[in-house]
């Protein structure tokens, strides 16, 4: 057990535009040094680039991109005797949404395009139809823990 106290989850304020907590806990994971706003306007500008290229609700398509990146389960190394084996295990809700989010903004960072608007809005695009570098990790993953479905009796 820690000697220190539980964290508290605290409460998170839904976005401006879209009155969606997602929306906003994408944009805060997305920030970087402190520059919340220069992220409110990079999201809604890729939402904006969305709907032009979707005609469809910019939340919908974004809360489907999200979805369909989620993983299900994963791997964790577990040492038993001299050796390490990856052992598949289930992912809880918050987990599965935070690597989802962490996996779409790598994919959109390291996507080479004219600005970071364009480029997360073409990798949600992608999400969104089952394609691109962030549902590609998601596939690696499930590979990875079907694989070493064997070593699942290491759970703990």
């Amino acid at each position: 057990m820690g000697r220190h106290k539980k964290s508290i989850d605290r409460p998170i304020t839904p976005d401006v535009k879209y009155n969606s907590k997602v929306v906003s806990k994408f944009i805060t994971r997305m920030m970087l040094q402190g520059k919340k706003e220069t992220c409110k306007k990079i999201v809604y500008t890729a939402m904006d680039n969305l709907k032009t290229k979707t005609d469809k609700d910019p939340l919908e398509v974004f809360l489907k991109a999200l979805d369909n990146v989620k993983p299900m389960v994963e791997v964790k190394s577990r040492r038993v005797g001299g050796a390490t084996y990856q052992v598949p295990v289930e992912i809880r809700d918050s987990r599965r949404e935070a690597l989802a989010m962490r996996w779409v903004i790598d994919a959109a960072r390291s996507r080479s395009g004219h600005g970071m608007a364009d480029t997360l809005s073409a990798e949600l695009l992608d999400a969104y139809n089952n394609t691109g570098t962030a549902f590609k990790k998601k596939e690696d993953t499930h590979k990875m823990a079907e694989a070493n479905k064997a070593f699942a009796h290491y759970r703990w």
